[in-house]
């Protein structure tokens, strides 16, 4: 993917609010501002930067929430940006300028391209700016300081626990509705399900990218089940995948006999679980890794140790069916704490 050019030091400042065209960047005031959604240019103001993929994500907007309130403790404040959708590494590359030309300590960012990202955080590194990755790693992992993130390998594990043992030993004819190639955060869920369902990619019937989307979930399932009528049992990388699935699934009026399960854990898949429509998904707590992400970034200014290395903030396995030997929270506990 193109990469925007770094722009002449002179622009450098009105860039930051300019730059709108082009991603969603806001706390473009100089002034005192109030709340975390301005950047002062007082000396004493811990200016914090937040960048995600996409602002209407709502992973990304409890990840943003989570933000906000934690600057607005801590006395910080917050810039944010986004991507105009997955995958705008150079929407990304302009946000990191914006902010480092603005003053701030640290950068929260969640990589559209774990690769592409690296020179632009490197850049930012140099100049004195903590730089934490936070949901989906870069590659490599220690072009940051730190990682706050789900493990998704084991988040994978355990819906593919689960699975196994709900199948109680039935033949499983197995698909995968993947997120796309080469993406770490889909890889690491796929590997982790049949790591934990005890297969491998030679023992799955069918698999498809999504891309996460609902509407390809559906058409990936629509697909698999023309190349193999037989599927019981679907893994899926996010809920919006998982209820595109299921519709196709109910199509066919086979919602009942096929087994569905997922990880993510935001509201609505977690009711989805409560529902039916899904079997157990692995919660994810974006809020937290946020909250922490600027925590970390405020020790660091106030003169504490930069955060440094992976930093698992959790995961949980959510299903109203439990079954032995499978460690699980009910829904209920999974709404009261859905990506918090």
């Amino acid at each position: 993917m193109s990469r925007t050019p770094r722009l002449p030091s002179s622009l450098l400042r009105v860039a930051a609010c300019t730059a709108v065209a082009a991603l969603a960047l806001t706390a473009c005031g100089s002034g005192s501002g109030s709340g975390s959604g301005s950047a002062s240019s007082g000396s004493g103001t811990v200016k914090i930067g937040l960048i995600t993929k996409t602002d209407t994500n709502p992973f990304f907007v409890k990840m943003k929430e989570g933000a906000e309130k934690a600057a607005k403790q801590d006395g910080a404040q917050l810039m944010t940006a986004a991507g105009k959708f997955d995958g705008d590494n150079a929407g990304q590359v302009t946000a990191i300028e914006n902010m480092v030309a603005a003053g701030v300590k640290g950068i929260l960012i969640t990589p559209s391209d774990s690769k592409a990202i690296v020179p632009a955080i490197e850049k930012a590194k140099a100049k004195g700016v903590m730089v934490i990755a936070l949901d989906t790693p870069t590659e490599p992992q220690s072009a940051v300081d730190a990682l706050f993130a789900t493990d998704n390998l084991k988040a994978g594990e355990l819906i593919g626990e689960y699975a196994k043992a709900a199948m109680k030993g039935k033949k499983a004819t197995i698909a995968t509705l993947d997120l796309a190639p080469g993406v770490s955060v889909g890889v690491q869920r796929h590997n982790g399900f049949l790591k934990g369902f005890g297969v491998t990619d030679k023992d799955v019937a069918c698999a498809q990218d999504t891309g996460g989307d609902q509407a390809k979930g559906q058409t990936a399932m629509e697909n698999c089940l023309q190349k193999e009528s037989g599927i019981n049992v679907v893994y899926t990388i996010n809920e919006p995948a998982a209820l595109g699935a299921y519709t196709a699934l109910k199509a066919k009026g086979r919602e009942k006999d096929v087994l569905i399960v997922s990880v993510d854990g935001g509201c609505t898949g977690t009711q989805a679980v409560k529902d039916g429509k899904i079997a157990a998904t692995s919660q994810q707590y974006p809020l937290k890794m946020a909250a922490e992400g600027v925590k970390a970034v405020v020790t660091y200014a106030k003169g504490g140790k930069k955060a440094s290395g992976y930093i698992d903030t959790g995961a949980t396995l959510i299903a109203d069916k439990a079954l032995a030997g499978v460690n699980s929270k009910d829904t209920g506990y999974g709404l009261r704490n859905c990506w918090g």
